[in-house]
Parts: structure tokens; C-alpha cells; sequence
């Protein structure tokens, strides 16, 4: 026992002393190579007494590294987290100045700007040094896991907290935001990803899924983290009820959709047990939140969405690494779009402004506290762990989802899944590994640059009205925006956009090739006999427009050349729709049902041959409607789980199979308590409002939808109006919803 312990000391001081020398060193040669960063007396110094003065220095600057660096993160707290990433160099210059100060009789002087410069390689050698040591001496950093994970499992066992004792198998469910099937199926057999290519040859197996008509991130995961996305008909779209327009990725709208799926199915959701929620729109009921749109809507203490970066930046390595990265990122950008201007690629979409740094932010600072807070969970020992890694989405949509671009970034992705495949294996439980996607991406030129105008101006020429003589841009909504504005605590709105004014002019709204069109003035929604009296032009200007592929009207499919189909009517619409795939038609069918769909849904034309279609955004890769890959995603899950049925539709499809796994795993989750005057669930585990008529996902499909989500087989007891909602078990989920607004949401992957 003795012998172990002195062991463990000896190695963790020779780890010490290493990263010790290698920094001296590193400051002697930035000394001899930086004009104004000395190490000796203007008399002048030997070589051992300038030795000894970088060895100092170093020891200090690591001493006030380890000591003062976090400190000063939680002081930050309430500063941005970009602008915290920028404050990174600066402080950790102010240390390095300190630490110099520290030297005696004054050898040790530099410059202010430098010192920025000298800091910054001090701590990324330093951080190198340090892993490098690590990964060598493999049986003690296994040891440290095991040690923080048994330390973890008794303080929950003294709180009481349910599995905290438990060594079932966890599950880490990775979203690679954007990338269809067959996108990854190229690139595993291309050996552009060779970790998944190595776990589709043995360890995995991988099927497709189809979408819903909204083929977005935002009604993907709320179906597949909620279990519901009913009446969610695209990425934006205006509410008449409210007179608000509803955007996925604002923070305020995030934040309702959730509560509505929270109420319609009486469940917190997926992660409700143990979970983890990282970098995604929704939270899953999980406790652990960082990164998380849905929460960053409050302002406070409760609002811990930005958590993940504050922890993340507060190794001075990290954020050096992150913050080179991130230019480096952005370089890349800037030399990709000048070599696609020069070589005249088409279709091409403007890439300049702050498009660079949105890009960077989404590859690489997101990217790293994604993975930095997984590998966090898989070391604490969390029992569900969801995260979104957005970076191959937001470079397909200005790029294409098929070139070099995309290809740097699936392979920089790869990476990452191999960096968690092996923090698995020191992990203090078995983790089995979920790789899954919310939608593909579907190339093609944008419907301005076929056509020369946008839907809305095709859209204000039917009906008469005035269009501008210069075409406008439609502005693209992709997730990494929102993320960004977030960090920065900008509010995600679109200024009078979110807010349209009523009256006769139509509202028009763009979701990649799915567009939207609402009349403000016209309570309920508008039959097609109306639309036609007030704007006699407008539906035949829409449908004979080579750049449409059909339009949803009051319960009509309308196609080129007059076609019209009823969904009422059987086999009529997928006769009308069957260009668009196996299943359009109950797409559009489900859709149609929604409370809040616009008076005329648009999608875009599509070609069967070559998969294009036609964002009525900027954007050159898009995902939103029906026509070819954006539509298949794909499921990848480890041979130890069970086989999903085939033919899976829709997102929440997709969450009852990965709720079976759960229960595979650790048995069954735990029910939170309904909302006051919420919707009850029955015994089956569907809400009254879907047992009382409402449609259902798949009615032919799991009868008992959730047979085992409540204990012993029983309807989880909801309160009576006006009675107290029970409080949740301890140690377990925050009832699946927000915070409340006097308790922040915990945050322990640090």
C-alpha cells in the first residue's frame, strides 16, 4: 500500500519536474529569439546564473497558473465568453508579468506586448508536456480516473441519489449536426473518417431515417430529445395567435417550444435520469446543462448555458490552443473563399463579413467545449450524455456538403470521436457509443441565383404589390449564429421580423427550401377559396414557377400544370408527390395537421437526378423541406444494443428506439410531474391531449408507447389543479424543463 502511494508521489513529482525544465527551456530560447524579453542583468549574467533565472520565472508563472488562473475565470463570469477567449492572452500576459517580478534583483524584464506572446507558448508547451507525460504513463492517469469516479459514486451514495452506485453501461449520444447517410458512408469508405469506418467494420451498425417535412435541427431534436415535435412546421414561422414569428434557434422561442413538448408528452425527456446536455437547442430534462439554447433564454444565476465555455477556458492551455485554432480557422476560410472567387466555382453564396469568425466559432471553439464537457460527463460517470457538434452543418450551408471544405471538417470531426472513443476507455463505467444526425444536406443553386429574386418578391408579385427593382437577400439561419449570439449575450432576434406588423401584406418566411406564407389579416388559417378571392394571381404565379415543386393549401397539394391532389383522398398526393421520395405525402399529410401551418407552404423544385434543390435562403447546402439527402439522416449504434425496427420515420421515432436503449441499459427512466393544469399521461405513457383524438406519430406503431416509463407498470400521479407539483427525486432530473428561476441548473464537468 506504502509502496503504491510513493510510487503515485515519485511519478506525479517527476511529472512536475519535466514540465518544469521543458518551460525553462522554453522561456531561455524565447529570450534569445524575442528582442525585448531578457533574462539577466544589464552587467550581464552567466549562463548558470540565467539558467536559474528561467528556471524561476517558470516555476512562478506555472506556480501563479495553476493558483490564480481560476480565480480569475469565476470572477469573469459575467463577461462573454468570445470576449473572455480574447481576455485569455492578456491575462495570462499579466501573470507572466507577475511572475517576472517575482525574480530577484529585477533580472527578468519584457515587454508588455510580448509578454502576451511568451505566456501564450509557455502554456501550450507546457500543456503539451504535461499530456504527453500522461498518455505515457498510462496505469497512473487510469488510476486518477478510477480514483475521481469511486470518490463521485460515494458522494452520491451518501446523498442518496438513484444509481449512484450502479456500473450498468452509459450511453454518449453524438450528433454530427448535418451529415445524411450517404455523406457518411463516402466518407467512412473513402478513409476520410477512419474511426467510424473502423467501428462500422465490427463494432456498429448504421441504418437510415427519414425526417419530417421540417428536415431542421430544431423540429429533429425536439422530437428525438422530447419525444414531440407536433407543430413544429419549420425552422421560422409566424403564429397568428400571437403575432409573433416562432425561429428554432432564438433562445425565447427555444425555451416555449420546449415547454410544449414537455406538456404534450408528461415527460421531461430523454436525459431526464442522470443526464447530460451539451451544445444542443433543447435541454432533454437532463440536470447537467451546458451550451444549451433553451436556458440561455434566462438571465442570471439560472442561466448556466454558457457554463461549458467558462470551464473550459479556465486552463490558460485550453483557451491558447482554441484561440490559435480559432485565427487559423479562420485563415482557412478567408483562403477557401478567394480560391472558390478565383476559380469560378458555381453555385457560390457571399461568404464574407462576419461569416469567417461564425464559421470558426462552430469548427473549433464549439467543437472543443462539446467534446471537452463529454469527456467531463464520461469521467464523472453520467448515465445519458447527449451533444450536438454543429461544425460540418454550418460549412455545408456556405460551401456545399460535397467538396474539400466539408471534407477537412468531417475529418477534424472524426478526430474528436476518436479522442472520445479513448477517454472511454478510462471512464469509470462501459459507455456505448451513439452516433446519429438530425437531418442530411441537399446541394444546389439558391433560388435567387437561378431565378434573380427571392420568394418573397415572387410572392408580393402575385399578389399585386410593390417589389423592389433590386433583389434583396434572404438571410440564412443556420444554428451556429444563434450559439454565437449567445456567448456574446446578444439577443437572437431578427428586429421587425419577429414582430410583423398585421395587415393585408403577406408574411413571408424562408426554411432552407421549405418557404412559408401567412396573411396576418385573415383570422385562423386561410382557405384556398379566400386566398384566391383576394389575390387572384398569387397561387398560379407560385405553382407554374419553374422553381417550385408544389404548395400545401388548406388540406390541397397543388403541382405544376394545375395538378391538385387531396390528402383526404387516398394515394392521390403520393401519386402527385412521388418525385420527392417514399413517404412526401404523409409528411405533408402530418404537417397539415399542425395548428400554427402557414396558409400556403412552399417547397422548392427538386431534380431526382442529380439531388438539387432550391434554398430560399443563401445557402448552397440546405436542409428544411422534402427532395433528396436532407431528408436521411442516418442511426449508428454499437452491436450490444438492440436492432431498431426498419423504415424509421421521423425524429420521434428516432426517440423511442433511443429510449429503448436506456431501458436496456439501466433500466427504466424516472416521470416527472405535469405542469399545474399540464396534460396528463395515461397509462400507456401518451399525454390526454394525443389520447383524446390529437394524431399520434405512428398509431400503428407501439401501442403502449411507453409501457415502462413509470415504476411498477403504474400512470405516474399528477397533481389536481391548484395542488403543489411533486417535488423531483433526489439527485435526479430538474423536471425536464427550465430551471427554475431561483435554483441555477448544475454544472459539473469540471
Amino acid at each position: 500500500m506504502w509502496r503504491g502511494r510513493w510510487r503515485t508521489t515519485g511519478s506525479a513529482l517527476a511529472r512536475v519536474t519535466i514540465v518544469w525544465a521543458v518551460s525553462t527551456l522554453t522561456m531561455l530560447a524565447l529570450a534569445g529569439i524575442l528582442p525585448d524579453f531578457r533574462l539577466q542583468s544589464g552587467d550581464g549574467d552567466s549562463i548558470t546564473e540565467i539558467g536559474l533565472t528561467a528556471a524561476w520565472g517558470a516555476g512562478a508563472f506555472g506556480l501563479l497558473s495553476a493558483l490564480v488562473w481560476p480565480v480569475l475565470v469565476r470572477a469573469l463570469l459575467l463577461v462573454p465568453a468570445l470576449v473572455l477567449g480574447l481576455l485569455v492572452f492578456f491575462l495570462n500576459g499579466s501573470l507572466l508579468l507577475l511572475a517576472l517580478s517575482l525574480i530577484p534583483s529585477g533580472r527578468g524584464e519584457v515587454a508588455p506586448e510580448t509578454a502576451v506572446v511568451v505566456a501564450a507558448v509557455m502554456s501550450a508547451v507546457a500543456s503539451a508536456t504535461s499530456t504527453a507525460l500522461a498518455v505515457r504513463d498510462d496505469e497512473a492517469y487510469r488510476r486518477r480516473l478510477y480514483r475521481l469516479a469511486d470518490r463521485r459514486r460515494r458522494r452520491m451514495r451518501h446523498k442518496g441519489a438513484p444509481g449512484g452506485w450502479e456500473t450498468a453501461p452509459g450511453l454518449v449520444f453524438l450528433q454530427l449536426d448535418g451529415v445524411g447517410y450517404e455523406t457518411l458512408r463516402r466518407a467512412a469508405g473513402s478513409a476520410l473518417m477512419p474511426t467510424v469506418a473502423g467501428w462500422l467494420d465490427g463494432s456498429h451498425r448504421i441504418t437510415s431515417w427519414r425526417t419530417d417535412w421540417s428536415s431542421q435541427t430544431g423540429a429533429s431534436q425536439l422530437g428525438i430529445l422530447h419525444g414531440s415535435n407536433f407543430d413544429v412546421p419549420a425552422f421560422r414561422w409566424y403564429e397568428k395567435d400571437t403575432g409573433e414569428v416562432v425561429v428554432c434557434n432564438r433562445p425565447t422561442s427555444a425555451a416555449e417550444l420546449q415547454r410544449r413538448a414537455i406538456t404534450r408528452t408528461g415527460d421531461g425527456g430523454l436525459l431526464t435520469l442522470d443526464g447530460a446536455s451539451r451544445g444542443n437547442l433543447f435541454s432533454g430534462g437532463a440536470d447537467q446543462l451546458a451550451l444549451v439554447l433553451s436556458v440561455s433564454a434566462r438571465r442570471g444565476r439560472a442561466n448556466r448555458s454558457r457554463a461549458g465555455y467558462f470551464a473550459y477556458f479556465s486552463d490558460p492551455a485550453h483557451a491558447v490552443r482554441t484561440a490559435l485554432s480559432f485565427v487559423a480557422e479562420v485563415a482557412r476560410e478567408l483562403g477557401q473563399s478567394l480560391r472558390a472567387r478565383l476559380r469560378g466555382e458555381r453555385p457560390r453564396v457571399a461568404r464574407g463579413g462576419l461569416y469567417p469568425l461564425i464559421r470558426a466559432f462552430a469548427t473549433v471553439v464549439e467543437r472543443d467545449v462539446v467534446v471537452a464537457a463529454v469527456i467531463g460527463d464520461m469521467l464523472a460517470g453520467r448515465a445519458a450524455i447527449y451533444a450536438d457538434l454543429v461544425a460540418y452543418d454550418e460549412v455545408a450551408h456556405h460551401s456545399g456538403p460535397h467538396g474539400r471544405d466539408t471534407d477537412q471538417v468531417l475529418a477534424r470531426l472524426d478526430r474528436s470521436l476518436a479522442l472520445i472513443a479513448r477517454v472511454a476507455e478510462h471512464a469509470p463505467r462501459e459507455y456505448r457509443i451513439v452516433l446519429l444526425s438530425d437531418h442530411g444536406q441537399s446541394p444546389g443553386e439558391t433560388f435567387l441565383g437561378r431565378y434573380g429574386l427571392t420568394l418573397k418578391d415572387l410572392v408580393r408579385a402575385g399578389c399585386g404589390l410593390p417589389v423592389s427593382r433590386r433583389a434583396g437577400r434572404t438571410r440564412s439561419g443556420a444554428e451556429a449564429r444563434a450559439a454565437v449570439l449567445a456567448a456574446l449575450h446578444r439577443p437572437v432576434e431578427e428586429g421587425a421580423e419577429a414582430h410583423p406588423e398585421r395587415g393585408p401584406d403577406p408574411v413571408v418566411l424562408a426554411s432552407g427550401n421549405l418557404g412559408l406564407i401567412s396573411f396576418p389579416d385573415v383570422p385562423g388559417r386561410a382557405s384556398r377559396e379566400r386566398i384566391e378571392r383576394a389575390h387572384p394571381a398569387l397561387l398560379a404565379t407560385l405553382v407554374n414557377h419553374p422553381g417550385i415543386g408544389f404548395l400545401l393549401v388548406d388540406g390541397q397539394v397543388l403541382g405544376p400544370g394545375g395538378a391538385v391532389a387531396r390528402l383526404d383522398e387516398p394515394g392521390a398526393a403520393q401519386e402527385l408527390l412521388a418525385r420527392f421520395g417514399p413517404g412526401a405525402a404523409q409528411a405533408v399529410r402530418r404537417t397539415d395537421a399542425f395548428p400554427h401551418v402557414a396558409d400556403v407552404m412552399v417547397n422548392s423544385a427538386y431534380d431526382p437526378r442529380t439531388g438539387s434543390v432550391h434554398a430560399f435562403e443563401e445557402q448552397i447546402g440546405s436542409h428544411g423541406g422534402l427532395g433528396g439527402e436532407q431528408g436521411h439522416p442516418f442511426l449508428m449504434w454499437p452491436t450490444e444494443l438492440s436492432e431498431p425496427e426498419p423504415d424509421l420515420v421521423g425524429a420521434e421515432a428516432v426517440h423511442e428506439v433511443l429510449r429503448s436503449w436506456l431501458r436496456e441499459a439501466d433500466g427504466p427512466q424516472v416521470p416527472v410531474a405535469a405542469p399545474v393544469g399540464g396534460a396528463a399521461a395515461d397509462p400507456a405513457g401518451r399525454s390526454a391531449d394525443r389520447a383524446a383524438g390529437h394524431p399520434d406519430r405512428h398509431p400503428d406503431r407501439h401501442p403502449d408507447r411507453h409501457p415502462d416509463k413509470h415504476p411498477v407498470g403504474q400512470p405516474a400521479a399528477r397533481p389536481a389543479a391548484g395542488q403543489p407539483v411533486e417535488e423531483p427525486p433526489p439527485g435526479g432530473g430538474n423536471s425536464g424543463s427550465l430551471p427554475s428561476a431561483g435554483v441555477p441548473a448544475r454544472d459539473e464537468m469540471r
